[in-house]
């Protein structure tokens, strides 16, 4: 099937749109790679913290306080933006906060852990309610037998992004290191390039992404939280009648912890206990983005043919034998060859889950049930990267016990996928939005 294949796509959806759509993660992957996978995070924790001993864990905490947030939050909003058919301007809200936030981390300096610990908990926070909200879009766009491909489809071209990204951000770090500048002098302007190019390439989703849900509601802001917080009790309430959504967010809560150390955590590791430089981090999660693009667009494809749950056990599978790699490796071939098969299994787990939960969520109730599954990823994403924080903490920064520790949740979410019906999931669906 080509790419934007009219055949995957709903009725009345143009393929322009869904390349607008797709290019939303191409704007933020960039975030995700520059902030959170190859620069920052490292930089926070050598520069800004000074290398003190607890320096990862307060990395890995100021993420679970924006992932906290968002957890109380999103899952209302989701029901909120569902009820006044409001995505698109909650998408363009979080962008801009997430724009913003990335700008002003130009100005962390050592030792500025006052400005940089609000920032990142804003900015984290901004750019995972822009996927929560983006998300929620898929199944307006794409039949439910091509969701894996067209979710695929994004992702791939996301990380696309996360290469343009990356690789303006290497070569101006690169040529700053010819000039012997410093991190501290280097860092601030891949925040700035980072920014930039979300803002600007985020405008295609904002020009062309159709609003097609209709308001069920007409009443005021305050009433209709109200009202969507108490529809998303009752979700949660009545959360038996969706029991394959519920195991799948249970599984996506353990499987998405270990990939959120990987993604929070991967250049400290590369640092700390491979001995990379900054550039050389860089080029690794660059090569990674373009194994993640490949692994995102062809397990698309293999998701719709051999089916979704098979599709996620196989991804699951892959997650374990790159953290044995890793954790095993001595050199850093060992390390390049893992961090690669990191990469075919991320682009292609994010993939599949979201496009499973696009066919266990009721038509009506789309941002509501992505905001559920948002809310496990960001859980996912405390559990995952503090108990690695803590694991190095308590073990004088033992980087490979934390690593192997990380892979356990990979084999429980393996565990946990077992106990889910794809088509028992489907059917509730689809009994809901008829009630």
């Amino acid at each position: 099937m080509p790419l934007f294949d009219p055949k995957a796509l709903n009725p009345g959806v143009p393929r322009k749109e869904v390349f607008a759509w797709a290019m939303y993660d191409f704007a933020n992957s960039g975030y995700t790679t520059v902030v959170l996978t190859a620069v920052f995070n490292a930089y926070f924790v050598g520069v800004v913290a000074q290398g003190a001993p607890w320096a990862t864990l307060m990395w890995t905490l100021l993420l679970s306080v924006s992932y906290v947030i968002g957890m109380l939050v999103m899952p209302a909003l989701g029901a909120y933006a569902d009820v006044h058919a409001r995505k698109k301007l909650l998408l363009a809200l979080a962008t801009i906060g997430c724009v913003i936030s990335t700008a002003l981390l130009a100005f962390v300096g050592a030792g500025d852990l006052w400005l940089a610990a609000p920032l990142i908990v804003i900015s984290n926070l901004c750019f995972a309610a822009g996927v929560s909200f983006n998300s929620a879009f898929l199944p307006e766009l794409s039949t439910p037998e091509a969701l894996g491909k067209v979710s695929g489809w994004g992702w791939s071209i996301g990380y696309l992004g996360g290469l343009l990204s990356l690789g303006v951000c290497l070569a101006y770090v690169l040529a700053a290191q010819e000039r012997n500048e410093p991190a501290t002098s280097y860092v601030p302007v891949t925040m700035l390039i980072t920014a930039a190019l979300y803002a600007v390439s985020s405008l295609p989703a904002f020009l062309v992404l159709k609003e097609r849900a209709l308001p069920q509601s007409h009443a005021t802001v305050g009433a209709l939280m109200r009202k969507s917080t108490a529809r998303l009790w009752r979700t949660l309430s009545r959360i038996h009648l969706y029991r394959d959504f519920g195991w799948l967010m249970a599984c996506g809560l353990l499987y998405q912890a270990g990939l959120s150390v990987v993604i929070a955590l991967a250049a400290i590791y590369a640092q700390e206990v491979m001995g990379f430089t900054t550039a050389q981090t860089m080029t690794l999660v660059l090569l990674v983005n373009i194994t993640a693009a490949i692994g995102a667009f062809g397990f698309g494809y293999v998701q719709d043919a051999i089916g979704h749950k098979r599709a996620l056990a196989l991804t699951i599978v892959g997650w374990i034998a790159m953290i044995a790699v890793a954790a095993a490796s001595q050199g850093s071939a060992g390390f390049w060859v893992a961090a690669n098969l990191a990469g075919l299994c991320m682009g292609s787990s994010q993939s599949a889950g979201r496009a499973i939960v696009g066919l266990f969520a009721p038509p009506r109730r789309l941002a509501e049930f992505y905001g559920l599954w948002n809310a496990s990823v960001w859980l996912s994403a405390i559990l995952g990267p503090v108990t690695y924080g803590l694991v190095t903490w308590l073990t004088d920064n033992d980087h490979r016990l934390a690593m192997m520790i990380t892979g356990l949740y990979f084999v429980a979410g393996l565990l946990v996928l077992a106990k889910v019906d794809v088509a028992r999931g489907r059917a509730a669906a689809l009994v809901d939005d008829a009630a």
